[in-house]
């Protein structure tokens, strides 16, 4: 990999998400070489990728490059790589660039789609966990709408403009409401010569109520806004498969449409080479209060893939950014206590709260003493995700594209830069 050898111990940082990055942002001034490898060459703000997917904002606004990160930051090196395997007792990387040597590792890799074992959904569904994937939907999205434009065959019609959203949580829900601004602002425009009243968006939920993880007060206020705005909520139903036309569920009913987005779950991404009894069930590696693997004085786990298991946490932090960042923070701190040769410093998760948007003025929020929805909800969520973007244009950017849409209530990325077509050679039938 060409890192040169250095005095100072070498922290491996595997993955720059939001984990990754608060980590390497609370190592710059310590005596340590810093080596980041990520398959990307970016970071993703994750929470606004379905804005992307709908047109709302280009790639390029919520992607900042890893590299701009560090590169003020002495003895940090960061190589485009993608790590097969974990040798612990040699403390030894194997990549496909080439292996790697470590002092210690810190594994922030964060999470990926969780199908639980339906291949068939794999197959045919859309996943919006990354910037292609998010691309990808965007295209197959407005594929559809130029076919329905070309069929006579109105039951084909109805399933090109027929959405179905697997997973009542933030992103479903956004992606939901987000389709729905379409419908009612923009697609008329668009295809006046298409009925666009005819578009369906549906949301499936398999439990009793959306947005669980929030109080009961902003899931059934999310529930009556997504309603007002056209959106199907269909709660207590469970999807069983998808062949590419039809979705089938547990009861007696099910939806044609050409487009079903999963969004119904995520897992750990986990690397080879630990121990199987460092994982729990769920799939996330188990680590001390100190985010060490355990098992491993030298190895740790912060993010998604870190399950740290307390009296308040029975089953782990949420696996979301707020946990993660406060992870790397924490974890940051306590590679110069052990530089100092000072007792490490437990994590405590600090709950600061959650939040998510439904669409033009529709949000809710809910913090740890207060909780509100609408309006001002909205104006909360947009000022905080503003603030957790990376970079200055990113932020100047995005806040423009969201004032400008505000206004003209258009999205002017609805731009087919590369047509969808899905490759299932791969896939079992």
């Amino acid at each position: 990999m060409n890192i040169p050898k250095s005095s100072y111990p070498r922290v491996v940082i595997i993955g720059g998400g939001f984990g990754g990055i608060s980590l390497a942002r609370n190592l710059k001034n310590l005596d340590l070489q810093v080596v980041m490898l990520d398959k990307h060459n970016y970071h993703t703000f994750q929470p606004l990728l379905y804005q992307v997917a709908t047109g709302g904002l280009e790639p390029d606004s919520i992607a900042y490059p890893i590299r701009k990160v560090l590169q003020e930051y002495a003895h940090f090196y960061f190589r485009l790589a993608q790590v097969k395997k974990i040798d612990p007792s040699e403390k030894l990387l194997e990549t496909d660039i080439g292996p790697l040597s470590y002092d210690y590792l810190v594994l922030a890799t964060g999470s990926v789609t969780n199908y639980f074992g339906n291949t068939q959904i794999e197959a045919y569904g859309m996943a919006m966990k990354s910037i292609p994937q998010s691309l990808n939907l965007r295209s197959l999205i407005l594929e559809n709408f130029e076919r329905a434009l070309l069929t006579d065959d109105l039951r084909e019609r109805d399933a090109l403009m027929c959405f179905v959203i697997v997973g009542g949580g933030p992103t479903g829900v956004e992606l939901a409401g987000a389709l729905a601004e379409i419908k009612k602002g923009i697609l008329h425009k668009d295809y006046p010569d298409l009925d666009t009243g005819r578009m369906q968006i549906n949301l499936i939920q398999s439990g009793d109520r959306i947005l669980k993880e929030m109080s009961v007060q902003a899931s059934e206020k999310a529930e009556s806004f997504l309603k007002g705005l056209g959106v199907k909520v269909w709660k207590n139903v469970r999807v069983t498969g998808y062949d590419g036309k039809v979705v089938t569920t547990k009861t007696d009913f099910s939806f044609e449409s050409a487009t079903l987005v999963w969004a119904a779950g995520v897992k750990a991404a986990l690397v080879q080479g630990l121990d199987a009894e460092n994982l729990l069930v769920g799939g996330r590696i188990k680590v001390n209060t100190f985010n060490q693997v355990l098992g491993h004085t030298d190895i740790y786990a912060i993010g998604d893939v870190a399950c740290m298991v307390t009296e308040d946490s029975a089953h782990g932090q949420p696996m979301m950014a707020q946990p993660a960042m406060q992870q790397g923070k924490n974890l940051g701190e306590n590679f110069a206590r052990l530089l100092d040769r000072r007792p490490l410093k437990p994590f405590e998760y600090k709950d600061k709260g959650s939040m998510a948007t439904v669409g033009r003025n529709k949000a809710v929020v809910d913090l740890p003493k207060f909780r509100f929805q609408g309006v001002f909800a909205w104006f909360v969520w947009m000022f905080v995700h503003l603030f957790f973007l990376i970079g200055f244009r990113n932020r100047l950017v995005v806040f423009i594209n969201w004032v400008y849409n505000y206004i003209r209530f258009d999205r002017e990325a609805r731009l087919i830069i590369r047509p969808f077509k899905k490759d299932y050679s791969h896939y079992k039938s």
